[in-house]
């Protein structure tokens, strides 16, 4: 008879499950600290959304509830999709790919505009561009390779003992 031992699962992890939890509770983490006034600079001019947001996580990335609450959604996702493999890629490859249009968005419009309506600034651009590369690489670096011939991957740790 097999058991489950729930202490060994979380040590069953792949490394790309590994990535995107960590991923996902950077995100979270992010969301979180953007409603903590001091961490947050010009805390009171925070708006819902829009270009008129004054708030700025760390004094230098423009923040709005909209923009905390995206973070926090992004974090949600990351470790609800890292309890599997193909979940977790499919957060890191198709997150990256969010975050590098969202950058080309910040590129293309005026931060002035009712279009900057996240909101967004040069350094949250830049941010990004970084974000959206790192987790693309990340996923397609520690992505499972399926061998010929070779019995798919399993997250069940009483498999292949």
């Amino acid at each position: 008879m097999t058991t489950h031992d729930p202490a060994s699962a979380r040590t069953d992890r792949t490394p790309i499950q590994t990535a995107a939890a960590l991923v996902g509770a950077v995100f979270l983490l992010v969301g979180i600290l953007g409603f903590v006034p001091g961490v947050t600079s010009d805390f009171d001019n925070m708006e819902f959304a829009g270009h008129e947001s004054g708030a700025e996580l760390l004094g230098v990335f423009q923040v709005s509830i909209l923009h905390n609450i995206v973070h926090l959604l992004f974090g949600v996702a990351g470790l609800a999709l890292a309890r599997s493999a193909r979940g977790a890629l499919a957060f890191l490859v198709g997150g990256g790919l969010i975050y590098l249009v969202l950058w080309i968005y910040g590129l293309l419009i005026d931060h002035e505009s009712s279009a900057n309506f996240v909101p967004l600034n040069d350094a949250d651009n830049w941010l990004h561009l970084g974000l959206g590369v790192a987790m693309i690489g990340v996923g397609l670096m520690l992505k499972p390779q399926d061998r010929p011939g070779a019995a798919p991957p399993t997250n069940d740790p009483s498999m292949g003992r």
